[in-house]
C-alpha cells in the first residue's frame, strides 16, 4: 500500500520545514540584535572571526539553507496544484441529459420496492483520444437498419473510423508493403543508408489505425453479416437514397469515401461514382491526382452521365482479375453535390436503381434527410427519439491519408496515363531510414567483447545480460528500445512519442514517455547496474559502451561489403550471416515497416550479387533458395531461381516454385507479374521437348 509511504514522507516534509525554525529561533536566537553601530564595526574590522561572529554567520547559512528548502517545497506544491486543477478543467462533467438521468436512477432505487428491477438508459460515450480502440457495443443492441449503436472503432485525429473499416485499412497498409516487397528490383550492395523512394512510410492517419489494433486484433469471422459486396455501413444506408445535413456531413461523406472504395477491394461487385463537384468539395485539389489511381472510383460530371455509367455492365475498370460480380450482387454508392430534382425519377427508373445507394450533400426533403454531428452519430428530424448508424467521419487530410494508401494497394495500369503515370507521392510522416552505424564510427565497433548487455532486434527482440534475457515488463519499453536501436543518432521526445504513440496529442503523452523510459532504465539497472540510455543535447541515445546491438554490427558488415575491394564473395556471405531474421520479427509497430524493409533489401542484394558471382549453377541455386527464405514474395528473385532450376534441368521443379508463388500471393491478396508468368511459361516442363 502507498498511502503509509506517503504519509510518512508528508511528516518528514513537515519536520524539516517547522523543526530548524524552531530550533534555531528558540536555542541559537537571532544572528544579531540590531543594526550594529560604528564603534561594533570598527571592532569587527579589527578583529572579523570571533566567537560572536562565527555563530552569527553560521546562523545566517543555517536560515538560507532552510529558506532554500521551504522555496522547492513551495514551487513543488504550486506544482502539484496546478496540474491538479488542468486535470479538473480537463475532467468531462456530465450533461444535463446525463445529470438528469443520474438524478433520476438515483431517486428510482429509494422508491422503488426492494424487488423492482430498473433499467437505465445507455450513457452517450465519452470522447477517446485519436488512434485507440473505442469499447465495444452489446451485439444485441441494434437499430432499424441493423447497425450497432454502440462504439466500436478507431478515434483518429481526423475523425473515427468503424472497427470494420479500420480492419480494412490496416489489411490495406500490409499490402502496399507486401508489394513493394514484390516490385523490388535488387541492385549491388551499397551502403546502410538506402535512398529507395518506396521506403517512405506511410501516412500518418494509418500509422495510427495500425497501431490502435496492434493489441486488438479482428474478431473471429462468423459468417453472418451484410450481404456480399455491401459493407454494413453501406448497407444501412437507406435504399431509396439519404441527403446528409449538419455539422458531420462532409466528413461522413468522406467516410463513405473511404469505406465504399475499401468494400470494392475485397467485392468487384462495388463501386463508387460521385460527381466531379462533390469530389472537389469534399477532398480539394488534391482530388484529381488521386482519382486515376482508384480503379473502383468513377467521377462523372453530373448525374446524367453517372446515369449512363450506372447502366453500363462495368460501372468501373479496375477489378485486377477478381471475379466477376453474381447477378443481383453488384451495389454501387453516388455521391452527388446536391439533391437531384426532376433528374431524381429518371434514376429511379434506371434498370440499375434497384442496386444504387444515392448520397446528397444536403437535406433532401423528397427522401430520408439524416443529420450528422461531428462524431458521426446521425438523426432524422422526421422521427423523433431514433439513433441512426454511427458514420465512419473523417476529415480531408485523414481521408487522403487513406485514400493515399488505398490507391497504393492497386497494381500500375499496364499503360498509365500522362502526365502523371505514378501514384501519388504518400504523405511521410517525416521520418526517413535513418543513418546506420558503419565500421568507421569509433563508437561502435563490431566486436565488442567487454560489453555486459546484448541487445538482439534482428529476429524476436529480447536484451540480455550476463546470458539471461532482461525482463521488461512495458511493450513500449522494449518498443522504445528498438526504436533507438534503430536509430543510432538518438531521438527527441516529439520523435519517440510519434513513433510510438502515432496519432495521438503529443502534449499528453510526456508522462507517458518518461514512465515508459524510466521503467526500461529500472529493469536494466536492476539487472546489471548500468545505464543505457544517454540524455544529451535533448535527444535519448543508446550507451555504445556498455551495449551490444547486433543491427549495428549488421550495417558494419553491410559498409564493409559495398567497400570491400577484394573477396567480396566474402563480404556478401558475413552479410547474410549477420541477419538471423527480420528486425523486431513478429511485431506490427507502424514506424517498424521502412527500416525492417530496408534491412531486408540488403539482405536480398547480398543474394542476389553471391548468386551471381557463384562458380557452380548449384551454388548459385543454394543461395537463391536462402534468399526466397528472406523474402518469399520479391519477384526478381523468383524469376532467377527459376532460371537457376532451368539451367539445371529440372523443369517440374519450375512448375512447382510458379505454382506454390502464385498460391502464396493469392492467399495475400497480390497477383503475380508478368515477368514471373512469362519466365514460367518459357521454362515450363511442357514447354520442353520430348516432354
Amino acid at each position: 500500500m502507498r498511502w503509509p509511504r506517503q504519509v510518512m514522507s508528508l511528516l518528514f516534509v513537515l519536520l524539516l520545514l517547522t523543526g530548524p525554525p524552531a530550533v534555531l529561533v528558540f536555542v541559537v536566537g537571532p544572528p544579531v540584535h540590531g543594526w550594529p553601530d560604528g564603534q561594533q564595526v570598527r571592532a569587527w574590522v579589527q578583529q572579523p572571526l570571533t566567537e560572536q561572529t562565527v555563530v552569527a554567520g553560521l546562523t545566517i547559512a543555517a536560515w538560507l539553507v532552510w529558506l532554500l528548502l521551504a522555496y522547492t517545497v513551495t514551487v513543488r506544491v504550486l506544482a502539484r496544484l496546478r496540474a491538479g486543477a488542468a486535470w479538473l478543467r480537463r475532467m468531462p462533467l456530465p450533461t444535463p441529459l446525463q445529470a438528469t438521468a443520474s438524478g433520476m436512477a438515483g431517486a428510482a432505487v429509494f422508491t422503488v420496492a426492494a424487488n423492482t428491477a430498473t433499467t437505465t438508459p445507455p450513457q452517450p460515450a465519452l470522447p477517446v483520444a485519436a488512434g485507440t480502440l473505442d469499447a465495444p457495443a452489446d451485439p444485441a443492441d441494434l437499430d432499424p437498419y441493423g447497425s450497432v449503436r454502440g462504439d466500436d472503432g478507431i478515434a483518429v485525429s481526423g475523425g473515427w473510423l468503424p472497427r470494420e473499416v479500420a480492419d480494412q485499412i490496416a489489411a490495406a497498409a500490409a499490402l502496399v508493403w507486401l508489394r513493394r516487397r514484390l516490385a523490388y528490383q535488387p541492385h549491388p550492395p551499397g551502403p546502410p543508408a538506402r535512398e529507395d523512394r518506396d521506403l517512405v512510410p506511410l501516412p500518418a492517419t494509418a500509422c495510427a489505425v495500425q497501431a490502435a489494433l496492434t493489441n486488438h486484433p479482428p474478431p473471429a469471422d462468423t459468417g453472418e453479416g451484410p450481404p456480399v459486396g455491401m459493407p454494413a455501413l453501406v448497407s444501412g444506408l437507406p435504399a431509396t437514397g439519404v441527403g446528409l445535413s449538419g455539422p458531420g456531413a462532409a466528413a461522413a461523406a468522406r467516410g463513405l469515401l473511404v469505406t465504399a472504395l475499401l468494400a470494392g477491394r475485397q467485392h468487384s461487385a462495388v463501386s463508387l461514382v460521385v460527381t466531379h463537384t462533390a469530389l472537389a468539395r469534399l477532398l480539394g485539389p488534391s482530388a484529381e491526382a488521386l482519382q486515376r489511381h482508384l480503379p473502383r472510383l468513377t467521377v462523372v460530371s453530373g448525374l446524367d452521365e453517372a446515369v449512363h455509367v450506372l447502366e453500363s455492365p462495368t460501372p468501373s475498370d479496375g477489378s485486377h482479375g477478381r471475379d466477376e460480380p453474381q447477378p443481383g450482387t453488384s451495389a454501387a454508392v453516388l455521391i452527388i453535390e446536391e439533391p437531384p430534382t426532376d433528374a431524381a425519377d429518371r434514376l429511379a427508373a434506371s434498370p440499375a436503381a434497384s442496386a444504387v445507394v444515392v448520397v446528397a450533400l444536403g437535406g433532401w426533403p423528397a427522401r430520408t434527410t439524416w443529420q450528422v454531428d461531428t462524431t458521426g452519430h446521425t438523426r432524422d428530424p422526421h422521427r423523433p427519439g431514433w439513433a441512426g448508424p454511427r458514420l465512419c467521419v473523417l476529415d480531408a487530410i485523414a481521408a487522403l491519408d487513406l485514400l493515399t494508401v488505398i490507391a497504393h494497394t492497386n497494381p500500375p495500369a499496364p499503360t498509365p496515363p500522362a502526365p502523371n503515370p505514378s501514384p501519388p507521392v504518400v504523405r511521410s510522416s517525416g521520418w526517413r531510414v535513418p543513418r546506420q552505424a558503419t565500421g568507421h564510427d569509433p563508437l561502435r565497433r563490431p566486436d565488442a567483447p567487454g560489453r555486459p548487455l546484448q541487445l538482439r532486434v534482428l529476429g524476436d527482440p529480447k536484451l540480455i545480460a550476463d546470458g539471461q534475457p532482461v525482463t521488461i515488463r512495458r511493450t513500449a519499453a522494449m518498443q522504445a528500445l528498438v526504436f533507438l536501436a534503430a536509430h543510432p543518432d538518438g531521438a527527441d521526445n516529439r520523435q519517440l512519442v510519434d513513433a510510438l504513440w502515432p496519432g495521438l496529442p503529443r502534449h499528453t503523452l510526456t508522462n507517458r514517455l518518461y514512465t515508459t523510459l524510466s521503467t526500461l532504465r529500472g529493469a536494466v539497472r536492476a539487472a546489471c547496474g548500468l545505464a543505457v540510455i544517454d540524455h544529451t543535447d535533448d535527444r535519448y541515445r543508446l550507451n555504445p559502451a556498455h551495449l551490444d546491438v547486433d543491427l549495428w554490427r549488421f550495417h558494419t558488415a553491410v559498409q564493409h561489403a559495398a567497400t570491400a575491394l577484394t573477396e567480396p564473395a566474402t563480404a556478401w556471405q558475413t552479410v547474410i550471416d549477420a541477419y538471423p531474421g527480420d528486425l523486431a520479427a513478429g511485431r506490427a509497430w507502424p514506424w517498424l515497416d521502412p527500416i525492417r524493409e530496408a534491412t531486408r533489401r540488403h539482405v536480398i542484394d547480398a543474394h542476389v550479387a553471391l548468386a551471381a558471382a557463384a562458380p557452380d549453377p548449384h551454388h548459385a541455386l543454394t543461395v537463391l533458395q536462402h534468399g526466397l527464405l528472406v523474402d518469399p514474395y520479391n519477384a526478381d528473385v523468383h524469376v532467377r531461381a527459376m532460371n537457376a532450376l532451368a539451367a539445371l534441368g529440372d523443369h517440374q521443379a519450375v512448375d512447382d516454385l510458379h505454382d506454390t508463388y502464385t498460391r502464396r500471393l493469392g492467399e495475400a491478396g497480390l497477383h503475380i507479374s508478368d515477368e514471373v508468368r512469362d519466365t514460367a511459361a518459357r521454362l515450363s516442363s511442357a514447354t520442353v521437348p520430348g516432354r
